[in-house]
């Protein structure tokens, strides 16, 4: 009866108890951090009077967007039952997942608003960091997941690699040069120019150039560690 008892608790009807959103443990968890994060900018809003970093709020919507894409591809399958729709949908998710990345550099504007303590501020920036740290490797790690579907027998350093220079390059383009993942449609023709000036003149661009190689080895370490540490732990 005790066991009945338990099953009906966790039946349809109570689920909403336990973040209905979400489907397993891990994304609870995101839920949790995510929702502190938010209710961490919220309360400087609130103190302060002022919407400062307001914009981290978009930002992790941003990250959180290619985690959704990768796990809505999980679910389906595509890479068996429809390759030409996985390609395509894959496509879009790798232009938005160095978003996800991309809030580790909202760190430069610490201390840039001094009117609340400097602690807070850096719990609060560090915060949504872990959170896009967290969406970005769970999404890539879907993605590879899939790819080992859709390429067997592929090492997971020649996935691993690219998906992270690529991230790192779309983390300069977007701190420095202000591009983001819609300009590829409506300003292709800048970010273009711009991505082919990078290519023909590198030695104008090794400041550029240098951090997309720091950053590229720096995530793929922090994803293969996370990795590891994943199956040392179970």
């Amino acid at each position: 009866m005790m066991k009945v008892a338990q099953m009906k608790l966790f039946s349809k009807p109570y689920r909403w108890m336990l973040f209905k959103t979400t489907s397993n443990e891990m994304d609870r968890m995101l839920t949790l951090s995510m929702g502190f994060s938010i209710a961490l900018v919220l309360a400087r809003i609130t103190y302060t009077g002022q919407l400062t970093f307001l914009s981290l709020i978009w930002n992790l919507f941003l990250a959180w967007l290619p985690y959704m894409v990768s796990g809505w591809l999980q679910k389906r399958n595509l890479a068996y039952t429809n390759p030409i729709k996985f390609v395509v949908v894959a496509f879009v998710w790798l232009l938005f997942i160095p978003n996800s990345f991309y809030i580790m550099t909202d760190l430069f504007h610490l201390g840039e608003h001094p009117n609340v303590p400097n602690w807070f501020d850096l719990t609060m920036i560090i915060s949504f960091a872990w959170d896009g740290l967290l969406l970005g490797v769970l999404s890539v790690r879907q993605m590879e997941k899939m790819m080992q579907q859709f390429l067997p027998g592929m090492r997971e350093i020649f996935f691993i690699y690219p998906i992270m220079w690529l991230n790192a390059l779309g983390i300069y383009i977007g701190r420095y040069p202000r591009f983001n993942s819609w300009d590829i449609v409506t300003n292709p023709i800048g970010l273009s120019t711009y991505l082919i000036r990078m290519t023909i003149h590198p030695i104008q661009y090794k400041y550029a150039w240098g951090m997309v190689a720091c950053f590229s080895v720096f995530m793929t370490l922090v994803y293969l560690t996370i990795k590891r540490m994943s199956k040392a732990i179970h």
